[in-house]
């Protein structure tokens, strides 16, 4: 399972690796209110991460590390979201794994600086062409792929060293 970590918005991507053959299981967002306390934003943060770990049984969580260098404010409030996270998966005993985003984007994209555009290209390339916004909803749809460059990444860094977990 792959994460794009926010307070507001959160892309998850959940693909199945089996040999060669890679398969997007579900992918999408979640999302709490901008008006809702933090307290309550992250309770529900953590309820939809349960669900989704009790839904799929994910091997490995795959997450964005985080990176801000100009807003102090919203880092934190991220970072407190990514603590949640981590409490979610630690209770439903799935590891952990962080990658940076140039990391993701030179795995994917084949190129460290590559915009969204180019990573969402590779990205159905890659998993075919259903990858793109559900019912025709461009809202935050950058989240959900983002999350699937991550869980990609993964799988593909895993394959370059000859392990077998997927998530």
């Amino acid at each position: 399972m792959g994460i794009d970590p926010g307070t507001a918005t959160t892309g998850f991507g959940l693909i199945n690796v089996t040999g060669k053959k890679m398969v997007v299981e579900e992918f999408g967002l979640i999302e709490t209110s901008k008006n809702g306390s933090p307290g309550k934003r992250f309770i529900a943060i953590y309820k939809e991460m349960m669900s989704l770990f009790r839904n799929f049984s994910p091997d490995i969580m795959a997450m964005e590390r985080l990176f801000f260098a100009t807003n102090a404010k919203t880092a934190m409030g991220v970072g407190q979201a990514q603590g949640v996270m981590f409490l979610a998966a630690a209770k439903s005993n799935v590891e952990v794994i962080e990658y940076a985003p140039g990391t993701i984007k030179k795995v994917v994209a084949g190129n460290g600086r590559a915009d969204k555009k180019e990573v969402q290209k590779s990205l159905r390339r890659i998993l075919g062409a259903k990858v793109r916004s559900k019912a025709h909803k461009k809202t935050h749809f950058d989240n959900a792929a983002d999350a699937l460059a991550v869980a990609l990444c993964h799988a593909y860094t895993i394959k370059t060293k000859g392990g077998d977990k997927h998530g």
